[in-house]
């Protein structure tokens, strides 16, 4: 960090130099040239800025990402699988490498659920700017009289721990364990052997299921590392409700049980309820371009909250 600050300083020096050049020789022709150093030093800084912010424990780590339909029937299942895919763009646009660990297919369309990990650096401190339900209102192309439609969906986000960190779990006494043939793409052998694993630990009810892999063994382990995360997630929340407690309630900072708004019918408009950014460009957000949003979630909250994603995910229905 500090080495890129002397360079920015370097770059303005450059700069001011340049100004006091083409005063002294009544040349205005510079003007160009410092323009586009003191646009450069500006993104530059914007961006270390925002780095800055990402100095919470795991914000430099991987972040697994569970999606969930919620109100909205066939709808919300589409919706949910298009969330799915609009994250995986941002992730290709970004150089995050992916993985789906399990899918689970919708009734009609789209999808029930699914987790997926993305690896690379500070894609926990990106992603859990998008963590909460997001709203899709649009024209169903399930309904045959082509009415308007509301769905929900929920973006949960988790850091990937490695394997330095311990979680104390018994994994014969607290978790129940059970096999079953995969589903979804594959071939036959995926479907034949009961490769997919899934482990409930018995004290929280938390459930997580892993199928990407045709060995049982390291679905198991991916699992296991899956339920870890899920449960330091839920000891730190048990741990911030109990200092709320003590400290009195904390403003929530969305509006409702909605983060965002994408809305194609009767405008056309996708709108952050808790930074108020908005852009009409539906498709473009819809195909991963999601950086704006979540610089402004990152900027409104100014390194306060490191640990919290998006705050209360309220209810899916």
């Amino acid at each position: 960090m500090l080495g890129a600050l002397d360079k920015e300083k370097k770059r303005l020096q450059d700069a001011e130099e340049l100004v006091e050049l083409g005063i002294d020789a009544g040349d205005d022709s510079v003007e160009g040239d410092v323009r586009v150093l003191l646009e450069a030093s500006d993104a530059i800084l914007a961006k270390m800025e925002l780095r800055r912010m990402m100095a919470g424990a795991h914000d430099q780590s991987n972040a697994i990402l569970e999606f969930h339909a919620g109100a909205g029937g066939t709808d919300a299942q589409d919706w949910a699988q298009m969330l799915m895919r609009m994250y995986t763009r941002w992730c290709d646009r970004n150089g995050y490498e992916l993985e789906v660990v399990d899918i689970q297919p919708g009734t009609e369309a789209g999808i029930i659920g699914a987790t997926m990990i993305a690896r690379g650096p500070y894609a926990y401190g990106w992603l859990r700017a998008e963590q909460g339900v997001h709203r899709l209102v649009r024209i169903s192309p399930f309904d045959s009289n082509a009415r308007r439609q509301t769905a929900f969906s929920a973006v949960f986000v988790f850091p990937e721990f490695d394997d330095e960190v311990v979680i104390d779990i018994d994994w014969k006494k607290d978790v129940r364990e059970e096999t079953m043939r995969s589903g979804g793409a594959g071939g036959q052998h995926v479907n034949k052997t009961e490769s997919a694993i899934r482990l409930t630990h018995l004290e929280t009810g938390i459930v997580v299921q892993c199928q990407s892999e045709r060995s049982q063994h390291k679905n198991r382990d991916k699992a296991r590392k899956l339920l870890s995360s899920r449960l330091y997630d839920y000891e730190e929340k048990k741990k911030q409700a109990e200092q709320d407690k003590v400290a009195g309630p904390r403003l929530k900072i969305e509006w409702g049980s909605q983060i965002r708004s994408y809305v194609t019918q009767p405008y056309r408009m996708v709108k952050d309820h808790r930074t108020g950014h908005e852009s009409s460009q539906v498709d473009g957000v819809l195909d991963g371009d999601l950086d704006a949003f979540m610089e402004a979630f990152l900027l409104k909250k100014g390194g306060d909250d490191k640990e919290g994603g998006a705050g209360d995910l309220g209810d899916l229905d």
